[in-house]
Parts: C-alpha cells; sequence; structure tokens
C-alpha cells in the first residue's frame, strides 16, 4: 500500500446531505431575519466551521446574532429538516473494505464533533474510523492543523496519507501540508475549482476510491 491512512471529508464526500445543509441554513436565516443566502452561495462555504461560514453569506454579526443563528441552524437541521441525507451508494462498504484492507481511517469535517459522533453513530460507522476531528477541534478548514493532529495522534506523516473530499477547502488543506489528495466531483465544488489544488484523482463515484488506491 503507497498509504497507510485514508483521511475523509464527511458531508458531500460520503454523506449526501448537501440539500439538507442548503436549507437548513436558509430556513435558520429567516428564522434570523437575515438575508437569505443563496442555494449557491450556501454550497459554496460548506466545509468550513459556521462560524467562519456565518461571515461570508451574512456580513458581520455581533455575537448574539451569530449564536442565535448557530441554534436556529442546529435546530432545523436536526429537528426540523426532514430531508434526507443518507451515505452516498456504496459508501459503506467502500469504508468497510478499507478497513478491512488494512488501511487506517480517519474523518476531518466542518461538522462540530458532537454532529460527528452523531452521524457516525447513525450510520454505524463509528468503529472502522482511527481518528476524527470536528470543526470545533481545530481550525476551520482550509487550515491544515486538523491534519496535523490526525497525524500526531496516528504517529504518521503527510506522505503516509491521503486526503480525500469535495471541496477546493479539503484538499487546501492537504495541499497546505504537501499531503496527497483525491477529489470527489459530486460533491459542492466542480472539477475546476478541485483542480486548482493539483489533486492526484478525481474521481465520480466514491466506490472507486478502492480501486484507485
Amino acid at each position: 500500500m503507497k498509504y497507510s491512512l485514508v483521511i475523509f471529508d464527511w458531508d458531500g464526500t460520503l454523506m449526501d446531505s448537501v440539500a439538507r445543509i442548503v436549507s437548513s441554513m436558509q430556513a435558520a436565516a429567516q428564522d434570523c431575519t437575515l438575508a437569505i443566502p443563496t442555494a449557491e452561495a450556501v454550497r459554496d462555504i460548506i466545509g468550513l466551521s459556521l462560524h467562519k461560514a456565518f461571515p461570508i453569506l451574512f456580513g458581520a454579526l455581533s455575537e448574539r446574532d451569530e449564536e442565535a443563528l448557530l441554534a436556529a441552524y442546529r435546530r432545523h437541521y436536526l429537528e426540523l429538516n426532514n430531508t434526507p441525507s443518507p451515505l452516498f451508494a456504496g459508501a459503506a462498504d467502500m469504508i468497510k473494505s478499507l478497513h478491512q484492507d488494512g488501511y487506517q481511517l480517519a474523518v476531518a469535517t466542518g461538522k462540530q464533533r458532537v454532529g460527528l459522533d452523531r452521524v457516525l453513530a447513525d450510520t454505524r460507522l463509528g468503529d472502522y474510523f482511527h481518528a476524527l476531528r470536528g470543526a470545533d477541534q481545530a481550525l476551520s478548514k482550509p487550515n491544515p492543523l486538523m491534519l496535523e493532529q490526525i497525524l500526531a495522534e496516528l504517529k504518521l506523516s503527510p506522505a503516509d496519507a491521503v486526503m480525500v473530499g469535495d471541496s477546493s477547502y479539503d484538499l487546501a488543506m492537504a495541499e497546505a501540508i504537501g499531503m496527497d489528495r483525491i477529489g470527489v466531483t459530486y460533491g459542492v465544488h466542480d472539477s475546476s475549482r478541485l483542480c486548482q489544488h493539483t489533486p492526484r484523482a478525481l474521481i465520480d463515484d466514491i466506490r472507486h476510491l478502492r480501486n484507485w488506491l
């Protein structure tokens, strides 16, 4: 194996949750009497931490307004929004197969850790991952801190790992520390955005990853 470790983004890479994120953000904005962002604008910030995404979507907010928006978003995403957010076809089997092949697996996500833990429990995939980092455990992508933390935890170097993600933030994060990266083209950023960060490959179906590795 060329790599010991495969690090995944979550939303838009393993889970088809983009539509739910978009509609939840728009509903939260409406609740807080803010200008409702376009679907394209919300898609473009997926992968960033919410604290970094909010100023991009809404401009400067007071701490109180930001807390209210965060609470409204969480309420819609977790409780009120019934937009399905399944794993992409074949994603679960692919994770299990890579684990069986002897790869170490990790997640580096713009979700907060509590949200990541929830979806890992719901999908029953938690036991297959060796390291996890949410947005509240490091600086937001594209800062590479969460990748550096994962590598330190597993005692590996950037050359031992590959990052798999659907956004330019994922690939820029890996590029910053010289880690190989693979873009998936079915998520939030198109191939032209992904190619700005010189991925080793672009794949249009997560099931193709195992063969590429």
